[in-house]
C-alpha cells in the first residue's frame, strides 16, 4: 500500500474508474487542463482526452442540468462544483430533478450522477467558501450523502459511488485534502454505503462525527483518555445517508451517553437528526441528553474561524460536563 493524502487518493481512484468505465464524463470549472483548484483532477485529460474530462461554463446549475441529461442517454457524468458554498444555484436541479428521476419515471429511469465538491472549514475560506451544506441535502429523499474522513475512505467511497445507480453528493472536507495521510490501497476497491466504522472502542461515552470533523473527535477523545481517564467510543459515519444507524445505536446502548460533533451551525443541522434518531430507538439506555457540539449559528467567520469550528479542547470541554450530569 501507498501512502497518499485525500487529493492523491481521489485523483488514483479518478484514473482507474476511467480506465475502467468508457462511460464515465468529469467536468466542472478549471476541472479539465488545470486539474481543478485542488488539483483533483489533474492528469485526466491528458490521459482520456477532453471529451471526457472538460471545463464547464460558470452556471451551477448547467452543469448538475448537464449531467442529468447525460444520465439520462446512458453516460455516467461526475460533475464537480467548485466549493460547496457555490452549489444553491443547482439546488433546484439536485433536489427536484436529479434526486426524483427514479421516482418519477416509476423506476424506467434512474440518474447515475455523481455531484463532486469541496466542502467545510480551515482554509481562511471566510463565510463563500468554508460553509458545510450537508444538512441542507438531507432532506432530500433520493440522494445519497457521502463525506469521507481520511484518503482510505476517499478512494473506496468514491468508487462506489462510481458504482452507483442513483445520485451521489460526493463532499470532500478540504481542511484534510494534503492534511491527512493514510496507507491506501494501490488496486481498486469498494467501500459499501451505509457502513460506518468504529476507529475507536471505548466505554464511557459515544463520539460521533464526519469528514474533517472526525479527526478533531479522535484528537478529544485521544487528549481525555489521557489526562482524565475517560474512555470514550469514536464512530466515523463516512456517509449520512445512507446512515449506518445499527453501529449507532448499538455504541450509545453500550456508553449510555452521545455526543455528535459536526461543522456546520447547531440549529437544524444534521446532529439535530440523530439526537431524535437516539432518543427514539436509546432512551431507555441513556444516561444523559445527548449533547451537541457544533458550529455556531452566524455566517462562516473569517478571522475568528477557530472559534467557531468545534475544535478538540471544545468537545473535551463539553464530553466532562456531560459525564458530570
Amino acid at each position: 500500500m501507498a501512502l497518499m493524502n485525500m487529493i492523491q487518493a481521489l485523483n488514483k481512484a479518478y484514473h482507474q474508474e476511467f480506465a475502467r468505465d468508457e462511460r464515465l464524463v468529469t467536468y466542472g470549472e478549471d476541472v479539465g487542463a488545470f486539474g481543478g483548484v485542488f488539483r483533483v483532477t489533474q492528469g485526466l485529460q491528458k490521459a482520456f482526452g477532453e471529451a471526457r474530462c472538460f471545463d464547464s461554463p460558470l452556471s451551477e446549475q448547467g452543469i448538475i442540468g448537464f449531467a442529468i441529461g447525460m444520465a439520462l442517454y446512458g453516460m455516467k457524468p461526475i460533475a464537480e462544483i467548485q466549493f460547496a458554498d457555490y452549489i444553491f444555484p443547482g439546488y433546484d436541479q439536485i433536489v427536484n430533478e436529479l434526486a426524483k428521476m427514479r421516482y418519477r419515471t416509476g423506476g424506467k429511469y434512474s440518474s447515475p450522477v455523481v455531484v463532486r465538491t469541496p466542502y467545510g472549514g480551515g482554509i481562511h475560506g471566510a463565510h463563500y467558501h468554508s460553509q458545510s451544506c450537508e444538512a441542507q441535502f438531507l432532506h432530500t429523499p433520493g440522494l445519497n450523502v457521502v463525506v469521507p474522513a481520511d484518503p482510505y475512505d476517499a478512494k473506496g467511497l468514491f468508487a462506489t459511488a462510481v458504482e452507483s445507480n442513483d445520485p451521489v453528493l460526493f463532499m470532500e472536507p478540504k481542511r484534510i485534502y494534503r492534511q491527512v495521510k493514510t496507507e491506501v490501497p494501490e488496486e481498486r476497491y469498494l467501500i459499501p454505503f451505509g457502513k460506518a466504522v468504529v476507529t475507536k472502542q471505548g466505554s464511557h461515552l459515544t463520539l460521533l462525527g464526519w469528514g474533517a470533523q472526525h479527526h478533531q473527535n479522535m484528537e478529544a477523545a485521544k487528549q481525555l483518555e489521557e489526562k482524565h481517564g475517560v474512555d470514550v467510543e469514536v464512530i466515523n459515519l463516512r456517509t449520512l445517508n445512507p446512515l449506518d444507524r445499527n453501529t449507532i445505536f448499538e455504541s450509545v446502548r453500550k456508553t449510555g451517553r452521545c455526543v455528535i460533533a459536526h461543522e456546520a451551525p447547531k440549529t437544524q443541522g444534521f446532529g439535530a437528526e440523530l439526537s431524535a434518531l437516539i432518543m427514539e430507538h436509546c432512551f431507555l439506555s441513556l444516561e444523559a441528553p445527548v449533547h451537541r457540539c457544533c458550529g455556531w449559528d452566524t455566517p462562516f467567520p473569517h478571522t475568528l474561524e477557530h472559534e467557531y469550528l468545534p475544535d478538540s479542547p471544545r468537545i473535551v470541554h463539553d464530553i466532562l460536563k456531560l459525564l458530570n450530569y
